[in-house]
């Protein structure tokens, strides 16, 4: 197809605004689905997608559109609204010349929507704002075009008013995005360049590659070459996605769909790559993306020793499927073999273990998520830490740098006094306020990032009624006054457990951390010790009690004496435990750190 009736563009949007049911309606009046077999979230396909009503995956999607009377081919993607997600998008956007900005009729403008617009801007992305939901009973459309123009700076009087449940207004927008969004370039005589966008692992056919044609012309069964990884293939199978995959005989200038090789090894495939025939090889790669930086970390360790290669097998076939997760080998004491796994937030995370889980049928236990740490030693190294268990002594330590993250608030006026006290007590520090209306306020604050991942989006919906919404950005490292809080059960230490910590909060966190596990522990035939240590000083203890068996329950009547030696000789067998016995830690006690957090 023509380059010039090609047109590729992106759905963006904060959550729940709509964007995966205004991408149905695509699907369904372009004819790529019939009625019959139209439902909702229809390019949610992972079944936890469907369970959380969220976009996890980014989706590709071809349609054609008859439009006085040429047909048009539409690639879209349906992006991720979640912050976590928000590399989903930019690698969204690196693939697009346009983009729909999809705001609610009746919530406006919020921080992810925000955030969106500026990546898409920044990507050099035409876009047209779409005001969706307009047949809700209450509805804003007025105030929400003002805030589309005053805090996006868009003009408001080109955004379109549909309703993607109803099905009112979708041929405007398509008309809209055929008329404004530009063709792609690319001269498809030209050497072939392709970017990988994307890749999934399929058990029977390999791994599948996503690509975005920049330059030239692929044709089945062509000899081609990834430029990054050096490796040489044979493009068995092209295809696009309609919405299911469609094999097809070549894809030119500004198309977007599929390859597959069959090749089975997932690490000689990555995103970024440039594809480009071996024989007529292009002079460079494209540039890729940007490596995406893990701030989140946790151990994931098989519940059975056996599973560990397995576990490895999956853990690198989801790698390839989600290039925003990393992994390297672990080993603890408690646990055994395990990886250290890497994500860019905590829902990211539930989301990677939830599929590890139902997909891989893999059983896990999971430590306590923690952020990336900065140390700077009395050496002059400065090394990255994503592990307190790698926390070196406190005396070869110079500065102590926790990762810091600029947060935007978009909330209700009434609740500016509630979010600044939440930020005060988690150390934020306020930058400023603006009125984005009569009602609504704009608050910009910098925090640590580990204040913010656990439970600060849940403290915020609390506060506002649900009403509040944030987006972050990590803006670098600051030198804090940050100890290592170790963990020991029965004097042994539990590197699993230990976590790093505001001096300010340490004691706090400490008896919090040992009374929660208390509560997780099983009693055992011998005490005990729970303890909290900030190097050598124990801060807090909490001892579970023996499991006690009523020996002198047989004795009744007659001599003290009998029941005196019953006792002593029970007292000489649990010494002999306690010295020997080890103890068991349940999965829910790892976890418990973080609900300390939480309580903290």
């Amino acid at each position: 197809m023509k380059p010039e009736f090609i047109r590729n563009f992106s759905i963006i949007a904060h959550i729940d605004h709509g964007k995966s049911t205004l991408a149905d309606q695509l699907l369904l009046k372009s004819g790529a689905i019939t009625t019959r077999e139209f439902q909702e979230q229809l390019l949610d396909d992972l079944d936890v997608e469907r369970e959380r009503g969220i976009t996890v995956k980014a989706r590709a999607v071809a349609i054609d559109y008859n439009y006085n009377g040429e047909t048009y081919q539409l690639n879209f993607i349906d992006t991720p609204g979640h912050v976590d997600f928000h590399y989903e998008v930019s690698r969204s956007l690196a693939a697009c010349e346009g983009a729909l900005l999809v705001v609610d009729a009746f919530q406006g403008v919020q921080a992810q929507t925000v955030a969106n617009a500026y990546a898409a801007i920044e990507a050099d992305l035409e876009i047209i704002p779409v005001v969706n939901k307009i047949d809700l009973p209450v509805t804003r459309i007025d105030e929400v075009l003002e805030e589309v123009e005053n805090i996006i700076g868009l003009d408001s009087s080109e955004a379109i008013q549909v309703s993607a449940k109803q099905g009112i207004g979708i041929e405007d927008c398509i008309e809209a995005i055929i008329k404004k969004i530009p063709a792609p370039k690319g001269n498809p005589e030209a050497p072939l360049k392709a970017l990988v966008f994307d890749s999934k692992y399929d058990p029977f056919r390999g791994v599948v590659t996503y690509v975005r044609i920049v330059e030239g012309t692929l044709r089945k069964g062509d000899r081609i070459r990834f430029m990054r990884k050096k490796s040489v293939q044979d493009a068995n199978e092209i295809g696009q996605f309609r919405p299911n995959m469609t094999a097809c005989q070549s894809l030119g200038p500004g198309q977007a769909g599929y390859i597959i090789t069959g090749e089975k090894v997932v690490g000689n495939i990555s995103v970024g790559d440039t594809v480009t025939l071996q024989g007529e090889q292009a002079a460079d790669p494209l540039p890729g993306y940007k490596s995406p930086k893990q701030m989140v970390y946790c151990g994931m360790y098989p519940i059975d020793s056996k599973d560990f290669e397995k576990l490895r097998d999956e853990l690198e076939r989801m790698s390839l499927n989600d290039a925003s997760f990393s992994f390297i080998p672990e080993t603890s004491d408690a646990l055994g073999f395990g990886f250290r796994c890497g994500f860019l937030g905590m829902l990211h995370m539930e989301i990677i273990q939830q599929r590890l889980e139902r997909e891989a049928d893999v059983g896990l236990i999971q430590t306590a998520p923690n952020v990336t740490y900065e140390l700077k030693l009395k050496s002059g190294e400065v090394v990255k830490l994503d592990n307190p268990a790698d926390v070196p002594d406190s005396g070869q330590i110079e500065e102590f740098r926790e990762p810091i993250a600029r947060v935007t608030f978009i909330l209700p006026a009434s609740n500016i006094g509630s979010v600044m006290q939440l930020c005060a007590d988690r150390r934020g520090e306020y930058k400023n306020t603006e009125y984005l209306g009569t009602d609504r306020a704009q608050l910009s604050y910098e925090l640590p990032l580990a204040e913010i991942i656990y439970d600060m989006h849940d403290k915020l919906k609390s506060i506002t009624r649900g009403y509040g919404t944030m987006d972050y950005e990590v803006i670098g490292f600051r030198d804090s006054d940050l100890v290592k809080l170790d963990i020991l059960v029965k004097g042994m230490l539990v590197e699993a457990l230990a976590q790093v910590v505001h001096r300010s909060t340490s004691e706090r966190r400490g008896r919090a951390t040992v009374k929660k596990l208390k509560e997780e522990i099983p009693k055992h035939q011998f005490e005990v010790a729970l303890q909290a240590a900030i190097g050598a000083r124990v801060i807090a203890r909490e001892t579970i009690s023996a499991l006690r068996k009523n020996v002198t329950a047989k004795c009744y009547g007659g001599d003290i004496t009998r029941k005196r030696k019953l006792l002593e000789k029970q007292k000489e067998g649990k010494k002999r435990m306690k010295q020997f016995g080890q103890v068991e830690i349940p999965q829910k006690a790892f976890l418990s750190v973080l609900e300390a957090g939480k309580d903290g």
